[in-house]
């Protein structure tokens, strides 16, 4: 079976920071490009960042310069590091893993508040 685990969130207050881990099984990991998503709320679930087979990674411009996006190929695991973090980053996190299929993991809350 297809498996991504995300872990690391929880609460911090503005400015701080937060590394997200998402570990897959069950796929051949390094033939999937993966993401981050995210959903507050009320919102739609949004693009958060990607990250290729290659390592070459894409962030939406909310993020771009505060979160980095990582995978280790030999662990089967993709990163999301998130500093100066803002109360609009509040919300439900997941994992996605893109190929010619798609697979979502369970996801992990991030809340941001003072």
């Amino acid at each position: 079976q297809v498996q991504l685990v995300e872990s690391g969130g929880g609460l911090v207050q503005p400015g701080g920071s937060l590394r997200l881990a998402c570990a897959a099984s069950g796929i051949v990991f390094s033939g999937y490009t993966m993401g981050w998503y995210r959903q507050a709320p009320g919102k739609q679930r949004e693009l958060v960042a990607t990250i290729t087979s290659g390592g070459s990674p894409n962030y939406t411009d909310s993020v771009k310069g505060r979160f980095t996006i990582s995978r280790d190929n030999a662990k089967n695991t993709v990163y999301l590091q998130m500093n100066s973090l803002k109360s609009e980053d509040t919300a439900v996190y997941y994992c996605r893993a893109n190929a010619l299929r798609r697979y979502w993991g369970q996801g992990t809350q991030v809340t941001v508040s003072s």
